[in-house]
């Protein structure tokens, strides 16, 4: 965390303290406007988002599902961003410190559907899909996925945490085996669910947090140490992680390897973008989202962006993703107090590393670790959580002390 944010917030943090640590009723909804500039980009990332969605998915939709109803993805989505842009807004207005009260019971119920979700879950289709275990099924077809909802609580969790023992995080017991602890439960459950690219982002994610609440950062350079070896040992030994996580790697690393076409997606969405050009091929005349690029509404998403809007439609939401992460931190640094502050870096970090590992799996930068787009990828859980941490960060935003546009 800068140290301008820290000596800001040392006399509020002790002032606090000699408090109750009850929150009064009276201070449960907040006033003050919420920071522009983030809501307009957050609009028009999802604006976008809605659009290319449609675009990208009705072909499928319409050869896959039964009623051959080319809008099934488009209007599903819809009425989860309405649910997520009702509880964005209500969020918003609501004091973000009243979430301090739910950590203890939050942690407990992510951790129970991450353990539920091991034996009960439904198959995703595919030649391996039986052995991933990632969607709670629920009543009318539709599926909760738990792993969403973790990122908020380990968020949500080290936000609390670090803020409570933020003089304490330069000592190893503090600042590196309790928050490595908390990050290694996590990503163990995920990681039981072979959702590879979850694991990966949770551990950034509480990575990034714990350097922004003050561990030692010679024991961060010690473990980006350790993570570069093990990096290198896994690319020079694909057999060392489990069938289908190792099957990607080899994937990547060799062009010409296809048993069960393992490169099928990855090189469609190569053909996608480079057919995309300098302005595109147009919106909506994508030739790879007819079934060459497999279920394009997800995770690959982006390179039918790039196949229609071409490289300058992707410069452009791809400047629109580095805006609303910029502005997220500014209004982490000018935030009041540290929860606050740390619970904005949370999910700006969130996004950001998403963002970037998604478009370094559809350019073949990295190998298929199957991560969504934010605001573009289709799923009901992700969009409702997602818009409800964009309403924490506008609620955090109106206790901010920058001036407002």
């Amino acid at each position: 965390m800068p140290e301008s944010l820290s000596k800001n917030n040392s006399k509020i943090i002790k002032t606090n303290k000699k408090k109750s640590k009850g929150i009064s009723k009276d201070d449960i909804f907040i006033t003050g406007s919420i920071d522009i500039p983030l809501l307009a980009f957050t609009i028009a990332l999802l604006t976008i988002g809605l659009i290319m969605l449609f675009s990208a998915s009705y072909p499928y939709a319409y050869y896959k599902t039964p009623n051959h109803d080319s809008y099934y993805f488009f209007t599903r989505q819809f009425v989860f961003t309405i649910v997520g842009l009702v509880a964005m807004f209500v969020m918003s207005k609501i004091n973000y410190k009243w979430l301090k009260v739910f950590v203890i019971p939050l942690l407990a119920v992510t951790i129970l559907l991450l353990i539920i979700v091991l034996f009960y879950h439904t198959n995703l289709p595919g030649a391996d899909g039986g052995s991933f275990k990632r969607f709670i099924p629920l009543p009318g077809g539709l599926t909760f996925q738990p792993s969403d909802l973790a990122k908020f609580t380990l968020i949500l969790t080290f936000a609390s945490y670090i803020s409570d023992y933020y003089n304490k995080m330069n000592k190893f017991k503090y600042g590196i085996a309790y928050p490595l602890g908390i990050i290694a439960i996590f990503c163990g459950l995920i990681f039981l669910e072979h959702h590879m690219s979850c694991t990966i982002l949770m551990f950034l994610i509480g990575a990034t947090l714990m350097w922004a609440g003050g561990s030692d950062w010679k024991l961060f350079a010690f473990g980006a140490a350790v993570l570069v070896l093990v990096v290198f040992m896994v690319i020079t030994f694909p057999e060392l992680l489990e069938n289908y996580a190792g099957e990607r790697v080899r994937a990547w690393l060799d062009k010409d390897y296809s048993p069960g076409d393992k490169r099928w997606q990855t090189n469609n969405s190569l053909y996608a973008i480079g057919s995309g050009g300098f302005f595109g091929v147009g919106l909506g005349n994508s030739k790879q989202k007819y079934l060459y690029v497999a279920e394009p509404q997800n995770d690959f998403i982006f390179s039918i962006v790039c196949e229609e809007l071409g490289f300058i439609g992707a410069a452009i939401i791809i400047f629109l993703f580095g805006a609303l992460v910029v502005r997220g931190f500014i209004v982490a640094a000018r935030c009041h107090d540290k929860f606050g502050a740390l619970l904005v870096i949370g999910v700006i970090a969130q996004i950001g590393l998403q963002v970037g590992l998604n478009i370094l799996v559809v350019t073949d930068t990295i190998p298929n670790t199957g991560i969504a787009l934010p605001f573009f990828s289709y799923g009901g859980t992700a969009m409702m959580m997602l818009l409800f941490e964009i309403g924490v960060v506008l609620a955090v935003s109106r206790k901010s002390s920058q001036q407002k546009v």
